[in-house]
């Protein structure tokens, strides 16, 4: 979709459809004043009449309105104006695209952003509406051999802002939105997918795709080379599949020479079987999405490259598939991670933690600022927090902070649980240094308990993005979480600095 920024009254712009918002006591936003006393009050009739109440997210589509230049006004339900906040915002943008998709209307002008939403500015409105805008258009039909021919999609938005003098940052706020926007895509895009085509390999070809002309810098590391790094953990999940394992390594140099990165390390297990543990065949066809933290990781890698982020990232990505073999891991095996401490694997369905061990161990090398893993790792996560909220846990409260703040600041958000050290006694093993798991209590926790056993030489996160990477049901789909939100993280790092 193609966007463009704009300072204009509605009744004048010569469009298909100009999009307005009435709140639900019949309070007109000033734009809907304005189309309203150019149109001899025929709005005002129309909501005394209750054809339209205002309420959160309704629509309401008028043709040939007096005195108007445009094709169609788009009345948008506000809701309760002490209500409108930032949810309520993302909703009315939703809604309103997804109302003009389906009226033929190939452009629009959208008059929503004069709206007060609460402790938010005009940027942050303008940023939203991309992001929410593209995500409501948002298709994912290249596995189908026939396309729809007969929808006329919408693809142009003129997004207005009040005053000539905000159009600077109204620019500046919707190149920010269109770039993760795109990273958004390109992390729906590979998580979609189904398994046969998004294999290891495929995910390597995808990253040094990116690169070109991107000015990123790009390693794959082959089995023979995580051989060498004696990688024994993340190989041994590996071994059950005839897909070879990769180890995706990116670099954005957008930094001055010798700052220290903030390291990515995102999940990619390409299909989850459960390898001898094997999972239940009911929705085992999600478990494609198991490698959401490696597509959010090349999300937020492309949104980098087009904002050309002056800061430097390091992004890691374990690719393997997790399948039941003859070769494949079995409960009670013992495995040596690339750090030397011992694994027992007493489930081999807690295979994403093996994998993320030994990249969590390669990623000192960098000697990061900070290291955030991403991971759909626990179904646990997704019973203590549904799916509005990425589990995070952190070896550092500060950086814990600046993820929540983020995930605040776009609508992404995270919530913390615990990393206290009495956690840690439920990975005790009576054969190896640590179990692979805790039990159920807990499981989240004792997971990212685990991982924080191989960060311990620097600030880490962990993201645990179980309930919140894709959605099923009538919906099925990813989600393209959490790139947003590590986008304003870095975005934060940036003007910290």
């Amino acid at each position: 979709m193609e966007f463009s920024i704009k300072s204009g009254s509605p009744e004048k712009q010569r469009t298909a459809c100009v999009v307005v918002g009435v709140f639900e006591n019949r309070k007109q936003t000033l734009p809907c004043e304005l189309m309203d006393r150019t149109s001899g009050s025929y709005i005002s009739d129309i909501l005394r009449r209750g054809d339209m109440d205002g309420k959160l997210g309704s629509t309401l589509i008028l043709h040939n309105v007096p005195n108007t230049l445009c094709d169609r006004v788009l009345l948008v339900g506000l809701g309760k104006e002490r209500d409108f906040k930032d949810k309520a915002f993302r909703q009315v943008v939703a809604s309103a695209v997804k109302a003009l998709d389906s009226t033929g209307a190939t452009e629009a002008a959208i008059y929503l952003t004069e709206a007060p939403v609460k402790r938010r500015e005009m940027e942050w409105k303008i940023e939203q509406t991309v992001t929410v805008a593209m995500e409501s258009v948002y298709r994912f039909e290249q596995m189908k051999s026939k396309q729809d021919e007969s929808r006329r999609p919408l693809r142009k938005l003129v997004l207005n802002v009040t005053r000539r003098n905000e159009l600077a940052q109204g620019e500046a706020a919707m190149a920010r939105g269109m770039a993760i926007a795109e990273g958004v895509s390109l992390a729906k895009n590979l998580a979609n997918l189904p398994g046969n085509i998004c294999t290891p390999a495929y995910l390597a070809e995808q990253a040094q795709a990116l690169a070109v002309g991107n000015k990123l810098r790009v390693e794959v590391l082959e089995q023979a080379q995580l051989e060498a790094l004696k990688m024994g953990s993340f190989l041994s999940v590996a071994k059950g599949s005839r897909q070879p394992p990769k180890l995706i390594v990116l670099e954005h140099a957008g930094g001055p020479k010798g700052q220290k990165p903030v390291v990515l390390v995102g999940k990619g297990i390409t299909f989850d079987a459960g390898g001898i543990s094997l999972k239940p065949a009911a929705e085992m066809d999600e478990m494609k999405y198991d490698m959401c933290g490696a597509a959010s990781v090349l999300g937020v890698f492309k949104a980098l490259a087009q904002l050309e982020l002056p800061i430097n990232v390091v992004g890691i990505i374990p690719a393997c598939e997790n399948l039941p073999d003859g070769n494949a891991n079995k409960p009670g095996d013992i495995v040596t991670s690339m750090s030397g401490q011992t694994i027992e694997i007493l489930n081999t369905d807690a295979e994403g933690r093996l994998i993320l061990c030994d990249a969590l161990t390669y990623a000192s090398r960098f000697e990061p600022a900070a290291v955030v893993d991403i991971a759909t790792l626990t179904g646990a996560c997704v019973i203590a927090l549904g799916h509005q909220a990425s589990g995070l846990l952190s070896n550092h409260d500060a950086l814990a902070r600046e993820l929540l703040h983020a995930g605040d600041e776009t609508c992404d958000r995270a919530w913390q649980l615990p990393l206290w050290d009495e956690y840690q006694e439920q990975l005790k093993s009576n054969f190896a240094d640590m179990a692979n798991i805790g039990g159920r209590a807990g499981g989240t926790i004792t997971a990212a308990c685990f991982l924080s056993k191989f960060a311990k030489d620097y600030d880490w996160a962990h993201l645990d993005i179980a309930g919140t990477a894709w959605k099923s049901g009538k919906d099925k789909g990813a989600t393209g979480r959490p790139v947003h939100l590590l986008v304003q993280f870095l975005m934060g790092r940036v003007q910290k600095s």
